[in-house]
């Protein structure tokens, strides 16, 4: 497995442009399935995940062609509606899948999905919400087979604003009969993103971003060009990377207002942000302060993915910190590995209580997720001395070539290749 080897102590500077965001474009690649043709989908980076639904597409029947940071997609001769078993192991959002085979083919057959092993993520308002559409759905050990000859628009409230079947749901809806309502929707910007991308192909969808999605039904929508949004979770882990090692950074290309909980909790640390229309400036110059208390939750509050990373910076604060994590029960394994370079943490069912210490030393860690290993990576910025990150593969899910980015910011790091075995 490949490794990230990092010489730290030396504070990030420079000017960088951010990728364009995964979790907005793997639901809008699943999406182009309910058009007939070819799409055009801008600004979509080189990542593990986006790789595996590529694939998916392309065992479909889907002609799928992936160059610099755009991808060409021809869904016109899509053959079956079957995903196999071994892509859909390797990644959780496979599953967005079930909304637009079973509206553009009436059957979906899928199984259950892979992906970070950071707690349980049941897939039931996926389901239920499907079946609220007027589909059958048939459960043989992990297989899951959904069919419907035609979805009916439906009142659907979600138990939890879960992103996941949110999006789902509204794929599945807007090929339905009449209207459909989505109540205690997420409301997380790559929800607006595909509401947008939708639009752009002629569905009728309107109030993603709040609590109630309202979709009603069209006949056919038409394959169109888009552009995805940037991704806020790289901005936010580039952000805290400046903090972390009191740095100077530029970043081009965001959307602040998708990230007012983060800078909100940064200023309070006293780090100074500035923001100018799509461009956040980070100065980390002295030892940031402590935050009392930060409890992650749905989407505008403090965000999950962004947990463990302003982790590392509230390692090094001045004063005690109080983490709590209230998405994903398994969220906090970084712990143990920041622990390994010094910091001072203790783990109390969900909560982590983070006594800040004035440096941390490199180490060998291992990233267990995907947002796990970018702690890490800053913690390693961060740190005197050298620290190997190990299982770099699940830190490329989510950020393309993580080195060569923050390498461009003066970083010393540099990935390790598995030497061959030729024995």
């Amino acid at each position: 497995m490949d490794k990230l080897v990092i010489e730290g102590g030396k504070p990030l500077s420079g000017t960088i442009v951010i990728q364009g965001a995964k979790n907005a474009a793997l639901p809008i690649l699943a999406a182009s399935l309910l058009g007939d043709g070819v799409s055009k989908i801008e600004h979509v980076p080189h990542l593990l995940d986006i790789e595996v639904m590529l694939n998916i597409l392309r065992e479909l029947g889907c002609r799928a062609e992936h160059k610099e940071d755009t991808v060409v997609l021809d869904t016109s001769a899509v053959h079956t509606s079957h995903v196999p078993e071994p892509l859909m192991k390797l990644m959780r959002s496979s599953i967005f899948l079930m909304g637009p085979l079973l509206a553009r083919f009436g059957e979906a057959q899928v199984y259950l999905p892979g992906g970070c092993a950071i707690g349980e993520r049941k897939i039931d308002l996926h389901l239920q919400g499907l079946k609220a559409l007027g589909a059958e759905i048939e459960e043989i050990g992990n297989r899951i087979i959904c069919r419907a000859d035609k979805l009916i628009g439906a009142d659907i409230h979600l138990g939890f604003p879960s992103v996941g079947a949110t999006e789902n749901i509204m794929m599945a809806a807007v090929l339905a009969d009449g209207r459909t309502t989505i109540s205690n929707a997420a409301r997380e910007p790559e929800i607006t993103d595909l509401q947008h991308y939708l639009v752009r192909m002629g569905a009728k969808i309107m109030g993603a971003g709040t609590d109630t999605i309202t979709i009603e039904g069209v006949n056919r929508l038409t394959p169109c060009r888009y552009e995805v949004i940037p991704d806020r979770i790289v901005t936010g882990t580039v952000m805290v990377a400046a903090a972390a090692t009191r740095g100077s950074v530029v970043l081009q290309r965001t959307q602040p207002a998708h990230l007012t909980s983060l800078i909100h909790v940064m200023r309070r640390s006293g780090v100074q942000i500035i923001v100018d229309d799509d461009i956040i400036r980070v100065d980390g110059l002295v030892r940031p302060r402590a935050i009392e208390r930060i409890v992650t939750a749905p989407y505008p509050a403090f965000p999950t993915d962004l947990q463990s990373q302003i982790m590392v910076l509230l390692a090094l604060a001045d004063g005690v910190s109080i983490m709590k994590e209230t998405i994903f029960e398994g969220r906090l394994k970084h712990v143990d590995e920041l622990s390994r370079m010094g910091a001072d943490i203790r783990v109390d069912l969900n909560a982590a209580f983070i006594r800040g210490v004035p440096r941390l030393y490199g180490a060998t860690v291992e990233a267990t997720d995907l947002r796990a290993g970018a702690a890490l990576v800053i913690a390693g910025l961060a740190a005197q001395g050298r620290t190997i990150v190990e299982q770099v593969h699940h830190i490329d899910r989510g950020y393309e070539k993580i080195e060569v980015m923050l390498a461009k910011l003066g970083a010393t790091i540099s990935r390790s290749l598995p030497v061959p075995n030729n024995s």
